[in-house]
């Protein structure tokens, strides 16, 4: 299976609620009910995917709450305690050109207008006014740098992303 047909993760199961199985879900999406736009689910139990349904699901004071399909008892729920959740590739909203999901930016190489390699993008990191690349040098370059922190704002920092070819090219002096 190649990356792109891996699995997205978009949460996890929690604890389990109550004594009809079900359980407190903990979201990635950017809405809570985010996760319920997909249907079926993915969960990874033992290291392998397996379809699930979602039968209900609700706001429990802050949290949410859902129940599964063959998930009938509190025991049966406390079996996928901190199992991921995840759906397929082609079940997620294809997005306008110049968006794009975080799976698909990690491990692009990151080059600076002039040509000078970068290294590559380990993680993006959200703050209050605009998401971070991490970016990570293959060994420190030759500015001492290991890593950098670079704004994902697109035309003052980044200058293109090329999915196909795994680069982002950025408007970042070296020494910064």
């Amino acid at each position: 299976m190649s990356s792109k047909q891996e699995p997205v993760v978009l949460g996890k199961l929690g604890s389990s609620h109550g004594i009809k199985g079900w359980l407190k879900i903990t979201t990635y999406t950017d809405s809570v009910e985010g996760i319920f736009d997909y249907s079926p689910w993915l969960i990874k139990e033992q290291g392998e995917w397996r379809e699930v349904k979602v039968l209900q699901w609700r706001f429990q004071g802050k949290a949410v709450v859902a129940s599964l399909e063959g998930v009938e008892t509190r025991d049966q729920a406390q079996m996928l305690t901190n199992c991921e959740i995840a759906v397929t590739p082609q079940q997620m909203e294809t997005l306008p050109e110049d968006e794009f999901y975080w799976r698909d930016l990690i491990g692009c190489e990151v080059v600076n207008t002039k040509g000078y390699n970068m290294g590559k993008v380990q993680e993006i990191v959200e703050t209050g006014s605009n998401d971070v690349l991490l970016v990570k040098a293959n060994a420190k370059d030759g500015f001492g740098k290991a890593e950098r922190m670079i704004p994902f704002v697109t035309e003052q920092f980044i200058v293109e992303v090329n999915l196909t070819e795994k680069q982002i090219t950025v408007d970042w002096d070296p020494d910064f």
